[in-house]
């Protein structure tokens, strides 16, 4: 009977052994890594490196969608690239010293102003590849639409 009681005992203190994953720090540096890709995306690169908009021209970041969709697909690289080459919403990053400045034109003030999403055509503006991506440079007149949160629309190429 003693030999019961003891084991007994014996399970009771002694600490349940926690199990550690091997693949644990690899795995929150990969999650870092994400983070940080994602609070980069739809930055606008340095200013030194962009063109500067003349006359009535503005200078748009085109959207580029997460790299991983709501279901958890990582899409690659080449589409990612496709779908901001079609993309139909853009950051506004600059404006050129016209912009909006024809009052018959543009009645009611300025249709965008920089740091807001606008909506142009497929093919606006001119494309002007960049290091990490491309820019449009569009005339003040393409703009269609100002938006809130371009997340909010189904982006397709």
């Amino acid at each position: 009977m003693k030999t019961q009681e003891t084991l007994s005992e014996s399970t009771k203190t002694k600490p349940v052994p926690k199990i550690k994953l091997a693949l644990e720090p690899q795995l929150k540096k990969a999650a870092e890594e994400e983070k940080a890709k994602e609070a980069k995306r739809n930055q606008p690169p340095e200013k030194a490196k962009l063109p500067i908009p003349t006359g009535w021209r503005i200078l748009v970041l085109p959207f580029q969608m997460k790299e991983k969709t709501r279901g958890g697909v990582i899409l690659a690289e080449t589409a990612i690239e496709r779908q901001q080459v079609a993309s139909q919403c853009g950051l506004v990053l600059a404006m050129g010293p016209d912009c909006y400045r024809d009052k018959e034109k543009f009645r009611e003030g300025p249709w965008c102003k920089i740091g807001e999403w606008v909506l142009f055509a497929r093919y606006a503006g001119s494309r002007i590849k960049i290091e990490g991506g491309e820019v449009r440079m569009l005339n003040d007149d393409e703009v269609l639409a100002t938006i809130k949160n371009p997340e909010d629309l189904l982006h397709e190429y």
